[in-house]
């Protein structure tokens, strides 16, 4: 499994839910092969904080993707056949997470990009629910629940980051500067 050059993998147990707001100066150690936290350190990694504040912003399918990591259907969610350009931004703060020009279509129903805005943006945690092992794609900011990323994309990087539509809010090349957004309008020009 290939981690992205400043990705954090975490491991963490089947089933366990990250049940600690984001702690400040919360790195991970760094050992051959990957960033790695151990189980107490992942512990102080960034979860989504699950305040009804929060679900009073978020549609009931973003609640479940965000904050209970559920998965949306697949080819029935808004983004996965979405090839206009512009950026997309986590759904809870609006950190730019994904541009257009690193999407691809995968096939698998669900908006695919081959490279992040910023790896550091992201944290990664591996993930062994379902009988399988896979590596959990979260918002390192937010703490939310994006998708899974697989080694199986195309070139330059060989990874597919398989997001979830309702994980995200995507902003339109045109919309970025009065979104707030204009150090990422100048890539689209």
């Amino acid at each position: 499994m290939r981690t992205p050059r400043g990705a954090v993998l975490i491991p963490v147990l089947a089933g366990t839910i990250l049940s600690v707001s984001c702690a400040a100066g919360a790195e991970p150690a760094t050992y051959s092969g990957g960033a790695y936290m151990s189980k107490a350190e992942a512990a102080d990694v960034c979860f989504v904080e699950p305040t009804e504040e929060l679900r009073a912003r978020l549609s009931p399918e973003q609640w479940a993707v965000l904050v209970d990591a559920a998965t949306e259907p697949p080819f029935r969610n808004p983004y996965w056949n979405n090839h206009e350009p512009g950026v997309y931004v986590d759904a809870i703060d609006g950190t730019p997470l994904f541009s257009s020009q690193a999407k691809f279509d995968s096939g698998t129903g669900w908006p695919s990009f081959w490279t992040p805005i910023e790896p550091d943006r992201l944290l990664l945690i591996e993930d062994l629910s379902l009988g399988m092992r896979r590596v959990e794609v979260r918002a390192k900011a937010s703490g939310g629940h994006l998708g899974h990323v697989f080694d199986d994309g195309p070139q330059p990087t060989g990874l597919r980051y398989c997001i979830n539509s309702a994980a995200l809010r995507f902003i339109p090349a045109a919309e970025l500067v009065a979104a707030g957004y204009a150090e990422l309008a100048a890539s689209f020009q």
